[in-house]
This record gives C-alpha cells, sequence and structure tokens, in this order.
C-alpha cells in the first residue's frame, strides 16, 4: 500500500469539496488546481458525491482525487469502484481500519486521542488525520505526541485556515494541512471559482514558504 504523503507528492495543502452536483465538482476542483493545489477530498456527505469523484476523475486527470467521511467497509469499497485514489476517515475503529486498508488505496484515518493514534500505529498505519484539529488541542498536542508516536505523521483537518496553516505545517510530524477554508459555502453556491483560485493561491504561497524554512535547517545540517 502506498503512503499517502507519497502519492501526495509535496502537495501541502488538501482541501475538501463538498457538492450537490458533479458538474459543480468539477468545477470547483479546476478552480483549486488553477490556484495550485494538486489533490482534493470529495466529502460523502451529499448524494452526488460518488459521482463527483467520477467526475473529477474524468475531466481532470492530473488531479489526484481522494474520497473524505468514509465511515464504513461499503463507503470504502463504493470510493474505490468509483475511482478514489486515497480515503480519509473522521474516526478510527478496528473493523473500518481493516476495510480501508483491504481496499489497497493510501489512507489517512482520522484520530484525536493519544490511544487512537497508536490503534493505529498498531495496524501499521502511521499517516494520520488528526481531527477535529483545534478543538482536540491543535499544535500543541501534535508537539506533545512528536517524542511518543516517533514515526506517526498527520494532516491536521478541522479549523484550519490561512491565519494557522504555517503553524500546522511548520510542524515536523505534520505532512498536509486539510479543509474547506478553500471552498466556502458562500463561493461555492455563488459559482464563484475566481475567488475560489485567489484563496488557493494565497495559501499555497504561505505554504510553499512555510515548508521552504522547514526544509532550510535540513539543508544546512546537510
Amino acid at each position: 500500500m502506498t503512503a499517502l504523503s507519497r502519492l501526495l507528492n509535496g502537495c501541502p495543502l488538501l482541501p475538501i469539496i463538498q457538492t450537490e452536483t458533479p458538474q459543480q465538482a468539477v468545477d470547483i476542483a479546476a478552480a483549486l488546481a488553477q490556484g495550485g493545489v494538486s489533490a482534493v477530498e470529495v466529502v460523502l456527505r451529499t448524494p452526488k458525491a460518488l459521482d463527483a469523484i467520477s467526475a473529477i476523475r474524468s475531466a481532470l486527470p492530473s488531479v489526484l482525487v481522494g474520497a473524505g467521511t468514509v465511515l464504513n467497509a461499503a463507503q470504502a469499497q463504493d470510493c474505490k469502484d468509483a475511482g478514489a485514489q486515497f480515503l480519509v476517515s473522521p474516526a478510527s475503529t478496528p473493523a473500518l481500519l481493516q476495510a480501508m486498508i483491504d481496499t489497497g488505496l493510501p489512507l489517512a484515518p482520522g484520530v484525536s486521542t493519544v490511544s487512537e493514534m497508536a490503534m493505529a500505529h498498531e495496524m501499521g498505519l502511521n499517516e494520520l488525520k488528526f481531527f477535529p484539529a483545534n478543538l482536540s488541542g491543535g499544535t500543541p498536542m501534535l508537539n506533545a505526541v512528536r517524542s511518543i508516536l516517533q514515526q506517526v505523521r498527520f494532516c491536521p483537518t478541522g479549523g484550519i485556515s490561512a491565519a494557522n496553516l504555517t503553524e500546522y505545517l511548520s510542524l515536523p510530524n505534520v505532512f498536509v494541512v486539510g479543509g474547506s477554508w478553500l471552498t466556502p459555502a458562500d463561493l461555492v453556491k455563488a459559482g464563484d471559482y475566481t475567488a475560489i483560485t485567489a484563496l488557493t493561491a494565497e495559501s499555497v504561497r504561505l505554504a510553499n514558504v512555510c515548508l521552504a524554512e522547514k526544509s532550510a535547517p535540513l539543508r544546512k545540517s546537510a
């Protein structure tokens, strides 16, 4: 099973798409891609979510498409069948984790406690979604678990915005940040894809500056 970080290949942002129609999903994904994002997560919160995954895969082959809000084995398989390239869940149970593993897709199961992190780690999963990030302790929590779970890295989601994304990305155990701040409901409803592109471009700029600073000490030590 390929690690999600390897699939993302350095993409620092994982925006969430919640949409009512497949065409709207394609338009949102295109706006995000134009702003510099190479991967998106379509959440299973609307009846057309699976169709949206398939539509983005077909219309935008250069964009990686994952499925979020996966809650059971049936959904995990349905997402794979729809063309999802990775899976994300908001929570973790042994049965759900095993079902996601069985698809063979890269994944980031949701955790918020040290016990959940340890359970996922026991099952060989070392790239986890930290959710809801801000409500679960934010960056202090992720700093606190670094020495305990040294192999585990995180995708914080929940309360992430342009105002705090660099606080998370600067942590050694964070490989990407996710959220819906790039696809606010009012802009999606208005079809203002130019504004979505602008929001994305600014967040990508902030993320790239942060990642350059993060890697600078590594380059000096080498």
